[in-house]
């Protein structure tokens, strides 16, 4: 009488079974297919531009030389990126520019551009030469072909023309063609730096000959790349990110022990502590830095309060787990002798949780380092900031390179040290031995 049953229980079990083995995909493909939908992934494709990708990576490992004409005065300007801190003086100029009555640019490979007195033409191999005359009723322009190619766009008030070679673009005011070359132009001297375009080893010469000073400070107070103001940036986020951390386990294991049962009788007071923690660290770090900024106002300080706040909670509730499974018998230990509450928790407790502390102090060390650097964003400080001004400026995608290669290489760092901190604090010195 009870095989039946059973045979209809595993039966029953085995459908079970096939069926979540089948709702279970079938669930996770619909929701896929709702993300599909929902996020519009389809219209990725539609929206994407290669095109601006393409200059967006070439202008990270590349830089641009523009030389400009003033339509309405006909003054030429060339300089590095377009930037005033870039520009070369009066009376000088690449070698691929030729200024004079009529200024022409040697783009390479045949592609000449030349600014006349009313004109500006582009000669392109293969495909003819382009004249174009701004005027005050728009940019008059003559193609070689009715049909114009898709690297060039041409309208009523501006004509853009996009090669190989380079880019010149003309309005009614202003006429701009650049080029582009590999490297980072200026990185380590500025063009009004008498030490520009020099040679390692005529460099390394003037620095045996006592102009080392001189070189590292034309180098260190560089106008464009602000290698100085990047290394204050850089010790700002780091000392953003000790203080948050440091402050937070300074403030957090205090209120550990209000929050472990085996040290907290009062369930009350336990209670109202683990709330506590939950609260600080179920509000993220960039929320207390918008309302920190807006109670206190920007600054690397308003940034370390927010990673303080965020980890003390954090801490808090690691802090209070590692007391609760501390060994009563050192602590009874340590009381057998005499020892006062104080003496109980210095020698008996503290001990015992030093490694755990001491290894999720670190960690989150190391993991607010690269924090630091979006709250900087937002509070104002660091190199975060930098970075982000970069961004905003959209045309020295070369100097959020540098930020970005700098903050890897700081994370790397600080991963090293904290590593290193770790084995000599937690295991000891075991690797000299």
């Amino acid at each position: 009488m009870t095989v039946m049953p059973l045979q209809i229980r595993t039966a029953g079990h085995f459908q079970r079974k096939r069926m979540m083995s089948f709702a279970v995909p079938a669930v996770i493909l619909c929701y896929f297919a709702y993300i599909f939908v929902a996020f519009d992934i389809g219209g990725l494709a539609e929206r994407a531009n290669l095109q601006n990708a393409r200059t967006l990576v070439s202008d990270a490992y590349s830089y641009k030389t523009h030389v400009t004409r003033d339509n309405r005065d006909g003054s030429i300007d060339v300089s590095i990126e377009g930037e005033r801190k870039g520009r070369y003086l009066d009376g000088n100029s690449p070698a691929w520019v030729t200024m004079g009555n009529e200024t022409v640019v040697d783009l390479g490979n045949h592609h000449i551009v030349t600014f006349r007195e009313t004109q500006v033409t582009y000669d392109i191999p293969g495909y003819g030469l382009i004249v174009t005359e701004p005027g005050r009723s728009g940019v008059n322009a003559e193609f070689p072909t009715n049909e114009l190619p898709d690297w060039i766009n041409a309208s009523k008030n501006r004509v853009t023309i996009s090669t190989d070679a380079g880019r010149l673009t003309v309005t009614r005011n202003r006429s701009e063609v650049f080029r582009y070359f590999l490297g980072w132009e200026l990185f380590f001297f500025t063009l009004d730096s008498p030490y520009h375009g020099m040679a390692l080893g005529t460099l390394l010469r003037h620095a045996v000959h006592g102009e080392a000073g001189a070189i590292w400070s034309e180098f260190w107070a560089n106008k464009m790349w602000r290698h100085g103001d990047v290394a204050w940036a850089l010790f700002e986020t780091i000392l953003m990110a000790f203080l948050g951390t440091f402050g937070a386990a300074m403030v957090a294991l205090p209120l550990g022990f209000l929050a472990a049962k085996n040290f907290s009788p009062l369930g009350s007071l336990r209670f109202a502590a683990r709330r506590g923690f939950d609260f600080l660290r179920g509000v993220d770090g960039l929320i207390w830095t918008i309302i920190l900024s807006r109670a206190f106002g920007p600054g690397p300080l308003t940034g370390s309060l927010a990673i303080l706040l965020t980890d003390t909670g954090s801490f808090g509730k690691m802090f209070s787990e590692a007391l609760e499974n501390v060994d009563g018998k050192q602590i009874e230990g340590i009381t057998s002798t005499g020892a006062k509450p104080l003496q109980r928790y210095r020698f008996g407790v503290i001990p015992q949780i030093t490694p755990v502390l001491l290894s999720q102090i670190l960690y989150y060390l190391e993991s607010n380092t690269r924090s630091a650097t979006i709250i900087g964003a937002i509070t104002g400080g660091g190199i975060g900031l930098m970075l982000t001004q970069a961004i905003n400026t959209q045309k020295d995608w070369e100097e959020v390179t540098y930020y970005i290669v700098l903050i890897i290489l700081m994370v790397m760092l600080m991963d090293t040290f904290s590593g290193w901190l770790r084995r000599k604090l937690i295991k000891g010195d075991e690797g000299g031995h």
